[in-house]
């Protein structure tokens, strides 16, 4: 452990230009809302006494959830903790600690044929992907940022050279009535030189070369595209126009985006054949009905056959 003073003194002798995405209220709201997005795409039937907000979030956080059954409680799914190895490097146990299951005593549960309990994953490896939902949350957010600054930067400034406060207070006045929309403005002649010109100057004139924004949104909507296809969420691959998009090249993207989302699902599946099996529920879990999913489907089906091309 160590003081805040220390941190500081680390942080700014040996990062002092870093960028920082991650520890932002901006990168907060992009991971909830691309997390959100990612427990979005399976449902899950189970019985009405589970909550499946609750096992969502647990199964994609943390990678896995422990099904085990408690005494009062029935059969419920718990965050928790693996423990040991079998000969294959698979968990042997895992833990439970919830102050509100037996006196926040910690249930332990063995795992296979014989054990006491299941473990249900969501990739081979266990993990889950709070990585995968930061990547994309940090470059949303640097995105993000760079496009508030660069609108920011596109206001059309003015540069006035004065004598004197009372000059001053009359550009003042004279640009509180050009930006509350008056038809006609009247300015005293002495704010013009002796030939008659004016005494201001724009500043940074040519704004639409300098103006990134709707490029930064596209990059934005992009960096979102990519995120969709890690988690099984079909898209077209990207905003990219282009005059015809190809069979082929449908199909490529359709693998792209499924291939991923369906290992996962055959993890869960597998996960929950396992419980039905050991204590006799009726778990399924499926893609999630979502409105406009029949036609993609059916346009899919008639890619695959080769009937159809998409065109933009």
């Amino acid at each position: 452990m160590f003081n805040y003073d220390f941190l500081n003194v680390y942080n700014g002798s040996r990062s002092p230009g870093t960028i920082h995405a991650a520890n932002t209220e901006l990168g907060a709201y992009f991971r909830r809302y691309l997390f959100q997005k990612a427990v979005s795409v399976f449902d899950i039937q189970c019985p009405e006494t589970w909550s499946k907000d609750y096992f969502w979030y647990v199964l994609y956080g943390a990678g896995y959830i422990g099904v085990l059954e408690v005494p009062g409680m029935g059969v419920i799914p718990q965050y928790c903790t693996y423990k040991g190895y079998n000969v294959f490097y698979q968990p042997k146990a895992f833990i439970v600690a919830n102050p509100a299951i037996m006196n926040g005593e910690p249930q332990e549960r063995t795992l296979g044929e014989y054990g006491n309990g299941v473990l249900i994953k969501l990739t081979p490896d266990y993990c889950g992907i709070c990585d995968l939902v930061g990547y994309y949350a940090d470059l949303m957010a640097v995105a993000s940022e760079s496009m508030g600054v660069n609108i920011l930067n596109s206001k059309l400034a003015y540069v006035f050279g004065v004598d004197n406060r009372a000059a001053a207070n009359s550009f003042k006045k004279m640009f509180d009535q050009i930006n509350s929309g008056q038809p006609g403005v009247f300015i005293d002649k002495n704010l013009f030189d002796e030939e008659g010109n004016p005494t201001w100057q724009t500043f940074a004139q040519d704004l639409r070369s300098n103006f990134i924004a709707p490029d930064l949104l596209e990059t934005m909507d992009k960096i979102e595209r990519m995120f969709e296809q890690e988690i099984g969420i079909p898209n077209t691959g990207g905003t990219e126009k282009k005059e015809r998009l190809i069979t082929d090249e449908v199909n490529a993207n359709n693998v792209s985006t499924y291939s991923k989302a369906e290992l996962w699902l055959q993890n869960i599946r597998s996960g929950c054949e396992e419980a039905n099996a050991k204590f006799g529920l009726d778990l399924a879990v499926d893609w999630r009905e979502i409105k406009g999913r029949e036609t993609y489907g059916s346009e899919s089906e008639a890619l695959n056959s080769g009937s159809l091309s998409v065109e933009s």
